[in-house]
């Protein structure tokens, strides 16, 4: 009877032992959170820039012969066509991002043409055409994440052709070469989108305003010698669209 009761009691303690560990081996593995999801940095302005642009332009002048007294060339001209490229730098802190900006835009002929009907001397033209215009400007705006809203202050440059004097009634006319270049102040603003990682496009307004120019007729001239004319209340206004690719070196984040 006593080995019965020990042999039971080491059956009951073998099955205990056994269940047991069918328990431990059925448990679940401990939980293991998913991997973090990557978040990107958020978008930078910081960097520099390089693209290209289309628009247009209408310039402003009146040009005085001030010995009649008479202005050619009163009103705006009719607009024409501009495209060339720009090169800049930004620079984001915050919300806000500051640059600098220079571009070069050829101008298609744009006639600036005035006549004038002077008794007793013939119908006079005057003709000078801008070939191109340049400008350097600080840019300066806030930001949205890929919106950008700025301004522009600088300075510019405008290419003449020679100015020339025509006396339509006669055929003769005379040319002043000294009018290579001028320049004046500018002021603009714009919004710029970037809609990929390094590519954004833009649409601005900027206003040019020139210094005065005044020329005197060379001796010798078949009319008008010693006369003068100058050119005054001279700017240019031009809209453009652009689209720039923006080198990754300032890439994302602040």
């Amino acid at each position: 009877m006593k080995r019965l009761i020990v042999a039971s009691i080491g059956m009951l303690a073998i099955g205990l032992t056994t269940a047991n560990a069918a328990d431990i081996y059925a448990r679940p593995r401990p939980y293991a959170p998913p991997p973090q999801a990557y978040a990107p940095p958020p978008f930078s302005w910081t960097g520099f820039y390089i693209g290209g642009n289309i628009g247009g332009a209408w310039a402003h002048r009146d040009v005085t012969d001030n010995f009649f007294g008479v202005n050619f060339n009163n009103g705006n001209n009719n607009g024409v066509f501009i495209g060339g490229g720009q090169i800049g730098y930004n620079w984001q802190f915050g919300y806000g991002v500051l640059g600098i900006e220079a571009d070069f835009d050829g101008v298609a002929n744009n006639n600036n043409t005035g006549t004038v009907f002077i008794p007793s001397v013939g119908t006079i033209q005057v003709t000078s055409n801008n070939r191109w215009i340049t400008t350097v400007a600080a840019r300066f705006g806030v930001t949205n994440g890929p919106w950008l809203f700025y301004g522009k202050a600088g300075g510019g440059w405008i290419g003449n052709e020679d100015f020339t004097v025509t006396n339509l009634t006669t055929g003769s006319s005379f040319t002043i070469s000294n009018d290579s270049s001028n320049g004046g102040w500018l002021v603009g603003a714009g919004v710029e989108w970037a809609f990929a990682l390094n590519w954004s496009v833009k649409v601005e307004y900027n206003y040019l305003g020139l210094e005065d120019r005044t020329f005197t007729v060379p001796a010798g001239s078949p009319f008008f010698p010693g006369d003068t004319f100058t050119r005054n209340n001279r700017n240019i206004q031009m809209v453009k669209a652009g689209i720039n690719y923006r080198f990754n070196w300032g890439g994302y984040g602040y």
